[in-house]
């Protein structure tokens, strides 16, 4: 097992996120603490020294640890509905919650 740095594609929930390194990216609500470590194992996309590993659909072995770095909500969405002629408006907000994570280390199987 190599630890690398450079570009990862993974897979979450039902998204996929592009992260490297070092970065601080917010995905779905993860019902975890804050501190926890987590690894990914549903590594799609892999590119580092000029080699890029592409998973069918899967990289087998390889992994991205994270740590949880916070939670929080994002900014409001504001949802208006309007039909002219029939007097009909709705306004309504939503605010997703999301979950920071903090990218520690790619892994590779050799």
């Amino acid at each position: 097992m190599a630890k690398i740095t450079g570009l990862v594609i993974f897979q979450l929930g039902s998204k996929q996120y592009k992260a490297d390194v070092g970065d601080l990216i917010q995905v779905e609500l993860l019902h975890a603490d804050v501190g926890d470590s987590i690894d990914i194992s549903d590594v799609l996309m892999l590119k580092a020294d000029n080699k890029v590993w592409v998973g069918d659909p899967f990289i087998d072995g390889a992994q991205v640890k994270a740590d949880i770095d916070s939670h929080g909500k994002q900014k409001k969405l504001i949802v208006f509905k309007y039909k002219n002629k029939t007097r009909y408006r709705k306004k309504q907000g939503h605010r997703q919650n999301y979950t920071a994570l903090r990218i520690k280390e790619i892994v590779i199987p050799e």
